[in-house]
């Protein structure tokens, strides 16, 4: 908004006085001669030079409220990382939606409902996180550390969690459907309560499943249901 109000303000034509022609004054009948210029000051623009200093006054002062407002708000996200992942923050609407975020630390960082459709997270660090109805639809989540993190009502669905850490993770009620595969993962304390997943899915988590998770206290191979 800045840049913009100063673009606009540079590009204000310069007032110029008009140009009137020399009237001519009879003296007889046939003679006329020319008026002296001092008797003219009558004709000039009505302080051109004063609206153009007003105007410019005025767009100086856009400008700078612009400036103040978009430092305000950087320092805002500033003092807060968390809301620096969400819509509208330094990092744009939605920039976690189809991004490559490969390696990307977001460790500790409440990101409640954040959209990750569609992302690349590979070795992306989530440990610790708030992932409240985080949707990971169709994401790339190999080799991502999941530890430690609240992901109750997350989707999953489509996403590739192979090899992924999701080591004491509350997964209550998250979805996981469509071709979701946990191949490698390690969910020693993961809780799978209402989790729909896939029977061949389940069968191949049971397989490797054990520890109570600290938070609910549940045993993983209960939420997964196994036999």
């Amino acid at each position: 908004m800045a840049a913009l109000n100063v673009c606009f303000c540079s590009k204000l034509p310069p007032f110029s006085s008009p140009t009137k022609p020399l009237p001519l004054r009879r003296n007889s009948p046939s003679q006329f001669e020319t008026v002296a210029p001092s008797s003219l000051l009558r004709y000039s623009a009505p302080q051109g030079a004063q609206i153009r200093s007003s105007l410019s006054s005025l767009c100086e002062s856009i400008s700078k409220a612009s400036v103040l407002a978009l430092l305000s708000a950087s320092i805002v996200f500033a003092s807060d990382p968390a809301l620096a992942f969400k819509g509208g923050g330094p990092y744009g609407a939605g920039v976690t939606r189809g991004q490559d975020l490969t390696g990307k630390d977001f460790s500790g960082k409440t990101l409640i409902k954040q959209d990750f459709k569609t992302s690349i997270l590979r070795q992306a660090n989530f440990k610790g996180a708030k992932l409240l109805g985080a949707s990971f639809f169709d994401a790339d989540l190999t080799g991502a550390d999941l530890s430690d993190t609240d992901l109750r009502g997350a989707d999953f669905s489509l996403a590739n969690v192979t090899k992924v850490n999701l080591s004491n993770a509350n997964l209550e009620g998250a979805l996981a459907t469509g071709n979701t595969s946990f191949k490698g993962s390690i969910i020693t304390g993961a809780d799978f309560t209402d989790v729909p997943l896939r029977d061949d899915q389940r069968v191949y988590l049971c397989k490797v499943a054990d520890g109570v998770n600290p938070v609910t206290g549940n045993e993983t191979r209960e939420t997964l249901l196994c036999k």
